[in-house]
């Protein structure tokens, strides 16, 4: 890893296909001059023409669980959220360790190195990880601030109502400085849809903090509680501050009861996070799009006790979502890449979303002359640059 404070990237070419020199000074972008133009001072690097995006963005992560450092666990697949639940609070009693240990710096090296420059991540929040893990993330964010930008969401896995001392713990995450109050199924979890969303939001309202819901139940009973989640975050004055992760109900409506829900969360500003996953569960993700409703992606699980999955990459996430869509138009896949950069900047503060005079200077390149070549070709950025610093070349 090499830094610099002073840096031109020349003939850098921009997505929108222009060749132009890039001056980096103090972490940010100072200028943006035709390609060619004399360096005026600090380092020269030569691009030659790669395609140079901003640094791409994870919504939704979770770092407190990530196995990746450990040993292989063979994966226990459990028959519902509940069970799963159980089964990690067991293995984490049986098998303390720390975040280090566990492989939460391993999976943001990983990610950084695959053009990620910013996540946000949930951690537990319940009667087995207290408020523990919460200071070692706060501590893990503290130490990669120049390389990683990270939101935390204070995220109640076991429940509010079934968790007794959740709703304390909860409001304490708050005032130690987690970002956002998280919530789960109110229904399928809590059993108790009004119970539940009093208390978070309450909490994100007596702090002026977001939300961000994980909402895995379907059908009906989902799409009743996305839409009293889009009422509250409008009564609320929290719109543009409510992220429903996964939100899988979505996938269950039908073409009118999706358009009028969709309505609802285009005006309410609630966006949805999907890590795009596979069987019947992943919302219609283009049709969401074509009616105005913000979407952006995330990882969700890295081989941990949810999943042995291990894709970290936000291409490779891209990528899975041009398959599943059966999406062969360049500007369709080119598209792709808008929601793990422009859409997370503009509806999560998450990134910087363009590569503007003023932006801090997160940067990834690749050898690639169109955008759509990058995800078909799920490519690795030949540079990563993080506030100015260049962390892999």
């Amino acid at each position: 890893m090499s830094a610099t404070s002073d840096l031109t990237l020349n003939r850098a070419r921009l997505a929108d296909g222009r060749l132009v020199s890039i001056d980096i000074s103090g972490g940010r972008i100072a200028a943006l001059r035709p390609a060619g133009d004399p360096v005026r001072r600090g380092r020269e690097l030569d691009l030659g023409g790669q395609l140079v995006l901003p640094g791409l963005t994870d919504g939704h992560v979770h770092l407190d669980k990530t196995l990746l450092a450990m040993p292989w666990r063979p994966h226990c697949s459990a028959p519902s959220i509940r069970a799963r639940i159980e089964d990690e609070k067991a293995h984490r009693r049986a098998n303390p360790a720390s975040l280090v240990e566990r492989g939460a710096e391993k999976l943001l090296e990983t990610a950084l190195r695959l053009g990620t420059t910013s996540l946000r991540t949930h951690v537990d929040i319940d009667e087995v990880s207290k408020l523990d893990t919460l200071k070692e993330v706060l501590e893990l964010r503290e130490r990669w601030a120049d390389r990683v930008q990270i939101q935390i969401v204070a995220f109640p896995q076991s429940g509010v109502v079934t968790c007794p001392v959740a709703a304390g713990y909860l409001e304490e995450a708050l005032r130690m400085g987690a970002d956002f109050i998280g919530g789960l199924d109110p229904v399928g979890i809590d059993g108790d849809q009004k119970g539940q969303l009093d208390v978070i939001f309450g909490l994100a309202e007596r702090y002026g903090r977001g939300l961000d819901i994980h909402m895995h139940d379907g059908g009906e009973i989902g799409l009743a509680e996305i839409d009293d989640i889009v009422a509250r975050t409008r009564a609320a004055g929290l719109e543009g501050r409510t992220t429903i992760s996964h939100a899988f109900a979505l996938a269950d409506a039908d073409p009118a009861r999706l358009d009028a829900t969709a309505k609802g969360l285009r005006e309410a500003k609630v966006s949805i996070l999907s890590s795009v996953p596979g069987g019947d569960r992943c919302p219609p993700i283009p049709k969401l799009r074509e009616l105005g409703v913000d979407v952006f992606f995330g990882s969700d699980n890295i081989r941990d006790c949810w999943n042995p999955s291990s894709v970290i990459g936000m291409v490779d996430r891209a990528m899975l979502a041009s398959y599943r869509f059966g999406l062969r138009r360049d500007e369709d896949i080119a598209a792709l890449l808008d929601h793990v950069t422009t859409i997370p900047a503009q509806v999560a503060g998450l990134g910087e979303g363009g590569v503007e005079v003023g932006a801090r200077a997160d940067l990834i390149a690749f050898d690639a002359a169109h955008p759509p070549q990058i995800i078909v070709e799920r490519q690795l950025p030949n540079i990563v640059i993080a506030k100015g610093a260049i962390m892999h070349s």
